[in-house]
């Protein structure tokens, strides 16, 4: 049975996650978090119908009410779960490839699930709620345009709930290239920024099922980079296939990954006067360059374990203002309620269109990052104590790198990897450390 991991439950399409598992696990979300009114969302992979008609028969089954608001963005999908106070599924696998599919629950006010919850869904689904047979997933998948909303004035009313968070014209006289990785941004994203005034080069946006994520997006940066340059841009924008993140690219064609992205609203809020308690929240993946930037600015730095909804946790325990990821989940968590790459990347644009400085000029200056490298090794089975299994070699390394480095050893939450991550003053230590830590781990587990 698939485990929730750092963002719900993935695995490879109509294989892992099949639409039996899928169907069950939508009667044991039913029974957990009750049987109102769902709102049920999918980005753009092939995969996608066929899990809604699944998730959509489990939850009826438990005497559910449903909604299909379509192809959406999370963070659309999280703001209706917000507005409605329903609970919502996103039928999605983020940045993962177009074969993989998975589903990420949001409690009804649209915030991820507790620890707590996923270990009660779970104990539902190993009590086995519910046996269906192909016939009645073909049936509900016939039904596929029962409970259909409005999709365009879904996206609409999202496009229209960030645009006022922003003065008129924002963004005026910014010339922007946005990569929507032909996922569930490629429509709010560009009609968001013409809204705000910007000129906008859209890329990217013609999904067809299997492109999402394909050498594009913001796992896969270079092809924006290189648009950015020969279009003479202010910046670029690449979202993930589900719009929950976003990685900037600078006017010089330099990634703006998560970190800087945190570190200038962090420091903008703090200027404004809007910083609570002077505190961001990121995780242990964040740079070694940021933590010591926000230590230089006096602003306390709360560190978790990877994963938007623990960052969220976090904000909600201090009421504090922003956090978010290196990968480019970042929480606004006073207008928010989940990572949103689309609002992130309008507030950076907004910062551009303000000071009149660029991109590169004021990423270059919020902090020096140090080297940064990260191996995945494949491997056969879940190890959530891979750091404990690794103490000695971890320690080994960590003392050569000194207080100019550090080593993270963690299992993936998403993907059967261990991921080795390490940073050093140089890059060619970096690498080296990485790559014999990685070696023990193939050795030992893969």
């Amino acid at each position: 049975m698939l485990r929730f991991g750092t963002d719900g439950v993935r695995g490879v399409a109509l294989s892992e996650l099949t639409p039996q598992y899928v169907a069950s696990l939508g009667t044991a979300a039913a029974r957990v978090l009750g049987s109102g009114t769902w709102l049920i969302g999918r980005d753009t992979r092939e995969s996608g119908p066929a899990l809604e008609a699944a998730l959509v028969h489990g939850l009826r089954a438990a005497g559910a009410l449903v909604v299909r608001c379509g192809v959406v963005p999370t963070p659309a999908l999280a703001h209706f779960s917000s507005t409605h106070q329903s609970p919502a599924a996103m039928i999605t696998a983020s940045h993962n490839p177009f074969s993989d599919n998975g589903v990420k629950i949001f409690a009804a006010g649209g915030s991820k699930l507790s620890d707590d919850v996923e270990q009660q869904l779970e104990a539902q689904l190993e009590a086995g709620l519910l046996v269906v047979d192909d016939a009645e997933l073909d049936a509900a998948a016939l039904d596929a345009d029962a409970g259909v909303s409005d999709i365009d004035s879904l996206i609409d009313g999202y496009v229209q709930h960030v645009v006022e968070l922003f003065p008129v014209a924002a963004l005026a006289g910014l010339r922007v290239v946005v990569d929507c990785a032909n996922g569930a941004m490629s429509v709010a994203a560009p009609a968001a920024l013409r809204v705000l005034g910007a000129d906008v080069v859209v890329t990217n946006a013609e999904p067809n099922g299997t492109n999402i994520n394909a050498g594009c997006g913001a796992t896969h940066t270079a092809p924006l980079a290189h648009a950015v340059l020969e279009h003479g841009a202010h910046a670029g924008l690449a979202f993930d296939g589900d719009g929950d993140r976003v990685i900037a690219i600078d006017d010089a064609g330099n990634v703006v990954d998560g970190d800087r992205l945190i570190a200038l609203t962090a420091l903008q809020l703090q200027a404004e006067g809007e910083l609570t308690d002077d505190t961001v929240v990121v995780t242990v993946m964040s740079n070694i360059g940021f933590h010591r930037a926000m230590r230089d600015a006096g602003i306390t730095v709360v560190t978790t374990a990877v994963g938007d909804r623990y960052v969220l946790e976090a904000l909600d325990a201090g009421n504090y203002a922003i956090g978010g990821e290196q990968s480019g989940h970042v929480i606004y968590r006073h207008v928010a309620t989940t990572g949103d790459g689309l609002l992130a990347g309008l507030k950076l644009l907004q910062r551009v269109h303000d000071s009149h400085q660029p991109l590169s000029a004021m990423a270059a200056a919020v902090m020096q990052s140090f080297p940064q490298v990260l191996v995945n090794v494949t491997v056969k089975e879940r190890h959530p104590d891979i750091a404990d299994e690794l103490c000695d070699e971890i320690a080994a390394a960590s003392d050569e790198l000194g207080n100019d480095g550090r080593v993270l050893v963690r299992p993936s939450g998403t993907e059967p990897l261990i991921r080795v991550m390490v940073e050093a003053s140089t890059d060619e230590l970096a690498e080296t450390i990485a790559a014999r830590l990685a070696d023990v781990v193939r050795a030992r587990f893969a």
